[in-house]
């Protein structure tokens, strides 16, 4: 009696491990995709202000690969003027993210909202204006593409 007790215990004790297990495994995964939707969001961000005259076709190449969507079409739609103005006046734009946080996470972990605030400064080479600052705050969508997360939508935070 007492051996069949005991191993009965052992059973429970060892379906509880498993399900600790499995919740373990599961809260590394929720954990994940809420760190990488953040990433994704950031870097979207980074390659918006990441614009320099001598490589805009790969700085917009870098901003098609990050998106999807709404995004990606809007952009694509605005590339040829971007490219276009951003050699002509010889612009170089680089951006910082200041901070970036999670504000939403649908429930099957495929589209998160991430807030970002950004600032950049437009620099024009051989031109004598002053360097010109602009600061960003942004709700971005962004949505998982495969294995990996792109932005699929911008809207700016007033």
């Amino acid at each position: 009696m007492v051996l069949l007790a005991l191993v009965a215990l052992v059973a429970a004790l060892g379906a509880a491990w498993v399900r600790v297990g499995d919740d373990l495994d599961q809260a590394r995964a929720v954990a994940h995709d809420r760190l990488a939707a953040v990433q994704a969001a950031k870097r979207y961000a980074l390659n918006l202000m990441a614009v320099d005259y001598r490589t805009i076709d790969r700085d917009v190449q870098r901003v098609m690969d990050t998106s999807t969507g709404q995004a990606r079409e809007q952009f694509a739609r605005e590339a040829g003027n971007l490219k276009e103005a951003t050699r002509r006046n010889k612009a170089v734009q680089t951006g910082v993210v200041r901070a970036a946080g999670l504000a939403s996470m649908n429930d099957r972990r495929s589209a998160a909202r991430v807030l970002v605030v950004a600032d950049s400064v437009i620099r024009w080479d051989q031109v004598k204006t002053a360097p010109q600052e602009r600061f960003y705050r942004w709700n971005i969508e962004v949505s998982k593409v495969g294995q990996g997360w792109a932005a699929s939508s911008l809207e700016p935070v007033e």
